[in-house]
């Protein structure tokens, strides 16, 4: 089946299904996997337009809706969270989308800049798994934001209550441990997460998830949630912004490859809904290790096609 905007000729029982497998793994850790579907559509499928990175974004707004609905039915969105997250990286996103279709046009660079921005995420993860240990133990009284504050309850629910929102920092507890985060560092990283996702096609929310866990020590059964509703809006405005500037670029293909799009989104809902169902069961340390062999070995794979 030839998709006439892409330019891609494929079956069209395969987009959906690789999605599904992806975001079934992905979501669990509040990564959309559109950063893996992107190098799948460059690499297999052939899609290296700069409207590629809209169409990732396609699937982002069709896909991650089912796994912020399991999130919220299971109690374990933090929504002032979700928020800042969204307002950081939304104007962020709107740059890296200039910059891709201003300064980023040669799929042969773009190819480049994907494996560093992949090989950065896979870093912060491994940092994450090698001080996860330290982590888990219970903070002093007088510890840092970012860091738990309370010893974990046995048996308290594994819901997210938020006890304080402000200007200056937010507070919330999950299974009897108190967690706290500035709100200006949030905004501030996811600014600057914002303008890489932008650029790379993954609307931004996808890379802070690592970044929340890393810097701001929160666990990943309770940020999965607001990385994945940072995305799906940042994806809304990055689809907008490429959509609205397509008819300045008439020669370059700029605009998502809507049906394209949907069929990933389509298989994404499955496996995002399924994924955010089971994450509960899976060790938070089973996921990272296999995103961060799956990235890195992506990134590999990009840097040798680059040098080759």
């Amino acid at each position: 089946m030839l998709f006439a905007v892409s330019g891609v000729t494929t079956d069209p029982w395969i987009p959906p299904l690789v999605a599904c497998a992806v975001s079934f793994f992905t979501s669990m850790g509040g990564i959309s996997g559109a950063f893996l579907l992107l190098p799948f559509q460059m690499s297999v499928l052939g899609y290296t337009h700069p409207s590629v990175s809209a169409t990732n974004q396609v699937y982002n707004i069709v896909a991650i809706p089912s796994g912020i609905y399991r999130y919220c039915k299971e109690g374990r969105m933090v929504w002032p969270l979700a928020w800042a997250v969204v307002l950081g990286t939304l104007p962020g996103v709107l740059i890296g989308a200039l910059v891709r279709v201003t300064g980023l046009r040669d799929p042969h660079s773009f190819k480049l800049f994907a494996a560093a921005v992949l090989l950065y995420i896979a870093g912060k993860m491994v940092r994450d798994l090698s001080v996860s240990r330290h982590a888990a133990q219970p903070g002093p009284a007088n510890a840092p934001e970012g860091t738990s504050t309370a010893t974990v309850t046995r048996g308290s629910p594994a819901t997210v209550t938020v006890t304080g929102c402000t200007l200056q920092r937010i507070a919330y507890t999950y299974q009897g441990e108190t967690y706290t985060l500035p709100v200006a560092g949030v905004f501030l990283l996811c600014f600057i997460v914002g303008i890489i996702g932008g650029i790379y096609g993954i609307g931004g929310g996808a890379i802070i998830a690592p970044f929340l866990v890393t810097f701001f020590k929160l666990p990943v059964y309770t940020i999965a949630g607001a990385a994945l509703m940072g995305t799906f809006v940042t994806s809304v405005a990055g689809v907008a912004f490429y959509t609205a500037i397509a008819p300045f670029y008439p020669h370059l293909s700029v605009a998502p490859d809507w049906f394209l799009g949907l069929l990933f989104g389509l298989g994404g809902m499955a496996g995002m809904y399924l994924g955010a169902r089971c994450q509960k069961f899976v060790p938070a340390g089973v996921i990272k290790w296999m995103l961060v062999i799956i990235m890195a070995g992506t990134a590999l794979k990009y840097i040798l096609e680059f040098f080759a």
